[in-house]
């Protein structure tokens, strides 16, 4: 039987109600014994970490995550308010929106893709990664201890490539979609609290920010524009009988935009 700290203990009760009571005995072993193993944290280097390297029956560790039925957006929503609890329990809750690679190789890996390597590119020079895309979200907190504000990963969507809905005859997503999504569902998940998206500027996408806005309880989504972004305020009213034929107007009036050969203007008493 596994002995844990009652802390431990107590973090991982709140995820036995997802799983089969054989199941979670599992799972509690792979918890431990991934944050306990150092490189790779995969079942076998799980599994050695607990000198469990000679167990007959290893493929049960396998199972839970290709074959046991349990649902792992429930456990996102369990382990967001386990971090809320902790970390955030009043005030606005900041959550950070980012894209990430798994590198991964082998032809059963089917969801893989070939993207853009955010770590070996730079502005002047592409270079390309096969593996799996994911879509994450963090809560942003500061840590005591730390002197810094950590990522606290929650939330991850699988995003595959086009060709591979394609492949397949599905609807293809892009970021901005999953993206949507995932943030609609935290706020089922958080209806009364304030929440605020930091992303970069791949979700720059109109109809990102304006789904956020639209909602009952709005989210703020914090990202970055090009200097030269053309910004419009929102259409006016379509009239019920127009003087003359003309197709309704999409956009309002303009907002002054900046220019990248303006100086830019720094606050007095700062160099």
């Amino acid at each position: 039987m596994l002995s844990l700290p009652p802390e431990m203990g107590f973090a991982m009760a709140a995820f036995a109600p997802l799983f089969s009571q054989p199941v979670f005995r599992h799972v509690q072993v792979l918890l431990v014994d991934t944050l306990l193993a150092s490189g790779d944290r995969t079942v076998a280097a799980a599994l050695r970490v607990m000198g469990l390297a000679q167990e007959r029956h290893f493929q049960t560790y396998h199972r839970v995550l290709n074959r046991a039925k349990w649902s792992s957006r429930e456990a996102a929503r369990i382990l967001l308010h386990l971090l809320i609890e902790t970390f955030v329990p009043r005030g606005p809750i900041v959550l950070g929106l980012d894209d990430t690679l798994e590198r991964h190789r082998g032809a059963k890996i089917a969801a893989k893709g070939i993207y853009r390597d955010p770590v070996r590119s730079s502005q002047s020079f592409f270079v390309k990664a096969s593996g799996l895309r994911w879509l994450c979200l963090m809560l942003l907190v500061p840590i005591p201890w730390a002197a810094g504000v950590w990522a606290l990963p929650f939330f991850m969507v699988l995003a595959p490539s086009e060709r591979y809905h394609q492949e397949r005859g599905l609807r293809h997503k892009t970021l901005a979609d999953w993206a949507r999504q995932m943030l609609l569902q935290v706020r089922r998940w958080l209806p009364d609290r304030a929440l605020v998206v930091v992303a970069d500027s791949s979700y720059t996408v109109l109809a990102l920010p304006d789904a956020c806005a639209r909602l009952a309880h709005p989210i703020t989504m914090i990202t970055r524009l090009r200097l030269d972004a053309a910004l419009y305020e929102p259409a006016p009213p379509r009239r019920t009988r127009p003087i003359r034929w003309a197709a309704p107007a999409v956009k309002g009036n303009g907002f002054p935009r900046c220019s990248s050969a303006s100086p830019i203007r720094r606050p007095p008493g700062r160099g």
